[in-house]
């Protein structure tokens, strides 16, 4: 086994999401989202080097001596495959990987909301999973396309920087497009899907106008289509589509927008207080209903957070209403809900009536 390899090897008995390597430092796992230093001594210059450009391929190798840095999928039998990013920093070489599940988890190990069983089964139209690096969007969107793989007759094509889930042939049958190897950028892979025939496109980032633009065509024409973006929450997203766009665009592409988009689903991981589930999701969940395409088509984008709220019955949550949920359950403490909150006064309003309905109880 290769030095790197051992490496990764160890992540799952140290229960590590994440290993990073760079000079100065001895090794660093991330474990329940905290990074930890392993005994020994530190990484110099040459060690550094030797160990991780070890594993490139001769092309990665050649990409990374270009670009300063390379994106791959890395797998080792026996132990699982890790999603990798070699990259240079103040002249040396650094190496972080992370573990991606062999197995696909169902929805019930996700601790997802029940109404996001709705959205695999959409015939059209766009669907996104929002969130920042490390919220879980890849797992999400993996169980969501899992679920039409196995529940419905369709051709899947995935187009993926890099592959990181691998899909086994359900109902549906999955192509799988990754970047650098089977296509050499995400605006050529999806303007290509369109002629293959999919019914259901996973686009793994989008990054440009013109891969959005293409995205929103697909879905126009009757594919669904899904995708990842950078946003915080679903009145973020409207705003950061829109953005790809120049000014003179953004209004003819607002109206796109409305019409095709079906769900937003914004992510963020929070420090859990069960043994069992060290790390939970917050999820805010907006389907497109009519109120909604309606303040997304006027340009009232800041009417969405109320017609998320009031949409509860149908589904829709906050991620105040998500934060609520997850403390009075004991998933997540008081504290942690309260400091990623964006609108933390209405949070401790929404506790301070939980306790005096709990007293109510108790009195009762």
């Amino acid at each position: 086994m290769k030095e790197i390899e051992k490496l990764l090897a160890n992540m799952e008995k140290v229960g590590a999401s994440d290993l990073h390597l760079k000079v100065g430092s001895p090794p660093i796992y991330r474990v329940n989202g905290s990074p930890q230093r392993i005994k020994g001594d530190p990484l110099d210059f040459e060690q550094a080097r030797e160990i991780i450009l070890e594993i490139l391929t001769e092309e990665q190798g050649k990409n990374f001596a270009a670009a300063g840095s390379v994106d791959f999928a890395y797998g080792l039998a026996g132990v699982g495959r890790f999603r990798v990013n070699v990259f240079r920093q103040r002249g040396a070489v650094s190496f972080c990987a992370r573990r991606v599940n062999s197995e696909i988890p169902p929805f019930e190990k996700l601790m997802l909301p029940e109404a996001i069983r709705r959205i695999p089964q959409y015939e059209d139209g766009l669907a996104l999973v929002v969130g920042m690096t490390g919220s879980g969007k890849s797992t999400t969107l993996a169980a969501i396309i899992n679920e039409i793989n196995q529940t419905r007759r369709t051709h899947i094509l995935t187009i993926e920087d890099p592959i990181e889930y691998v899909y086994r042939d359900g109902k549906s049958f999955v192509n799988q497009r990754e970047i650098g190897i089977d296509a050499p950028d995400f605006r050529q892979a999806l303007r290509y899907a369109l002629r293959q025939d999919p019914d259901v496109i996973l686009v793994g980032e989008m990054r440009d106008e013109e891969t959005v633009e293409t995205a929103l065509a697909a879905a126009e024409t009757g594919h669904l289509v899904f995708g990842t973006l950078h946003a915080t929450n679903a009145l973020q997203t409207i705003s950061r589509i829109l953005e790809f766009f120049p000014p003179e665009r953004q209004a003819g592409n607002r109206q796109v927008l409305s019409y095709t988009l079906r769900a937003v689903v914004a992510q963020r991981l929070l420090p859990g207080l069960k043994k069992e589930f060290p790390r939970v999701p917050a999820v805010e969940l907006m389907f497109v209903d009519p109120v909604i395409r309606k303040h997304i088509s006027d340009g009232q984008d800041l009417k969405i957070p109320d017609a998320i709220r009031a949409s509860a019955r149908d589904g829709m949550q906050d991620f105040n209403m998500s934060f609520y949920h997850l403390v009075k359950n004991g998933y997540v403490s008081e504290e942690v809900a309260l400091s990623r909150s964006l609108n933390p006064e209405q949070l401790a309003m929404q506790f301070k009536g939980m306790v005096l309905n709990s007293d109510a109880q108790t009195l009762s």
